[in-house]
């Protein structure tokens, strides 16, 4: 009979997500996981596998807080179009305010790992389809309720919102300036709203 894991699942996460995310797969090593975790090496394997399927374990941990809860937190309660402007908000506002300029994990693991790792690359491109369908849905709505612009057609409107995304939160790790970050953003807004050009 396995013996019970003597330690929070979720806080080691949280840790090994820090971890991560300030260090980029490559370079933290093992050592450096265990040390942040607070647990020893041999739990660390006994408990997550190798490092890689640590790092799985925390990219999809990140994923779920970050992500998901984004989208939860954005989604039902505002208009499309609003929910759309809370979660650009909420982008802007932790790209400013991200003292270490850490950036996205999962961006930054789209850059790092995934162009070398076929099966991370498949779990990126399965949250960035997540986050189009999530625009998809907003705009659709509100181009349904007369709220978003119908100048162009919900998916193209939702690759358009998706690529902004990835240039925010690569533009934020080396140009964190708001002028910069809410001037990309700006004229897409307004695009969506602009429903003087509404068929």
């Amino acid at each position: 009979m396995p013996r019970p894991r003597e330690f929070d699942e979720a806080a080691v996460l949280d840790a090994a997500v820090l971890c991560f995310w300030n260090h980029g797969y490559e370079a933290t090593s093992v050592r450096e996981l265990a040390d942040s975790m607070g647990i020893t090496g041999a739990s660390l394997y006994n408990a997550f596998g190798d490092k890689r399927a640590l790092f799985g374990k925390a990219l999809a941990h990140y994923v779920s807080r970050s992500v998901d809860g984004r989208i939860r937190r954005c989604e039902g309660e505002l208009s499309p179009l609003q929910s759309i402007k809370a979660f650009f908000d909420e982008i802007v506002h932790r790209s400013l305010t991200d003292q270490d300029r850490k950036g996205c994990m999962l961006v930054n693991s789209a850059m790092e790992v995934a162009p070398h790792d076929p099966e991370f690359q498949q779990v990126v491109a399965g949250v960035l389809v997540k986050l189009e369908a999530y625009f998809r849905r907003c705009v659709a709505a509100g181009q349904q309720s007369g709220e978003i612009s119908t100048v162009q057609p919900a998916e193209d409107f939702a690759r358009l919102l998706l690529a902004v995304l990835l240039g925010i939160r690569v533009l934020a790790r080396s140009r964190p300036e708001p002028a910069l970050l809410e001037g990309l953003l700006r004229p897409v807004l307004v695009l969506l709203d602009d429903r003087s050009f509404a068929g």
